[in-house]
């Protein structure tokens, strides 16, 4: 997908950011963001942030900000082991990452296969970022952050596509390496800065309390601004989330005059 179809307008009011997505989308789930930084001393400066005491998962440190809306603020030191820090950047993607011996049995029949999987996950280089952060959008916290953050339910989901798609159209194309699928989200998000779409894996559902029927959204928050203009236009066609059932019995010619001008 091309860049071009993001935002240049500069996000002064994140409040009114959120309360445009949860206006159309009544999303359950705080939106959040996510930032990197070169320095640590630069992440512990973000206002009324919390560093962890304990050791997690990225998805933990993601679930803290999206569940309970937190601000926290990690290095490579606080997460469980390199699947996680190498997706974001803080871990090199070395010979033993790539190996993926530590999958093989468990998430994939052989070592080749394992490999293979490590081989084609998206993540941030190495070598730039010492710490990462996650906050609730709506604090401006983390102004700006990198990029943000959004569950939402398969039918909230494809209402916020329709909603970027309305201006500037572009087929929008996903990836999914199944386990690890944060690759998918916001470590294909942080590497190209494009919108990125991922079916949440089992470690984010059992780690991070995401719940069974929610896709997560990693997208610069540029583009956030179009698709909420969007999302007002679709409204003002009938087009909303939620999406009323028309009955699988009815004569479907009324409703598709309507909605497909047929």
């Amino acid at each position: 997908m091309s860049r071009q179809i993001a935002s240049d307008r500069t996000i002064t009011d994140w409040p009114a950011l959120v309360d445009g997505l949860n206006r159309f989308l009544r999303l359950r789930t705080t939106p959040i963001g996510m930032k990197m930084f070169e320095l640590v001393a630069e992440m512990e400066a973000v206002p009324r942030i919390r560093r962890p005491s304990a050791i997690h998962t990225t998805d933990q440190i993601v679930g803290q900000a999206c569940r309970n809306g937190w601000t926290v603020g990690i290095t490579a030191e606080d997460l469980v082991g390199a699947q996680c820090s190498t997706v974001i950047g803080l871990h090199p993607r070395n010979d033993k990452w790539l190996s993926g011996e530590h999958m093989a049995g468990v998430w994939f029949e052989t070592v080749e296969d394992s490999s293979r999987h490590q081989h084609q996950m998206d993540v941030v280089d190495y070598g730039r970022y010492e710490a990462m952060a996650v906050s609730p959008l709506a604090n401006g916290r983390l102004d700006p952050p990198d990029i943000a953050l959004i569950y939402a339910t398969p039918a909230q989901m494809i209402i916020f596509i329709n909603g970027l798609q309305w201006t500037g159209f572009n087929k929008l194309n996903w990836s999914c390496v199944g386990e690890s699928a944060c690759a998918d989200s916001w470590g294909r998000a942080l590497r190209t800065g494009e919108p990125s779409l991922s079916i949440p894996c089992f470690a984010e559902r059992r780690y991070g309390g995401v719940m069974e029927d929610e896709l997560l959204m990693a997208i610069p928050p540029g583009f956030l601004p179009k698709v909420i203009d969007g999302l007002d236009h679709l409204s003002r066609n009938g087009l909303r989330y939620p999406i009323a059932p028309y009955g699988v019995n009815n004569d479907a010619r009324a409703g598709m005059g309507v909605s497909y001008g047929s």
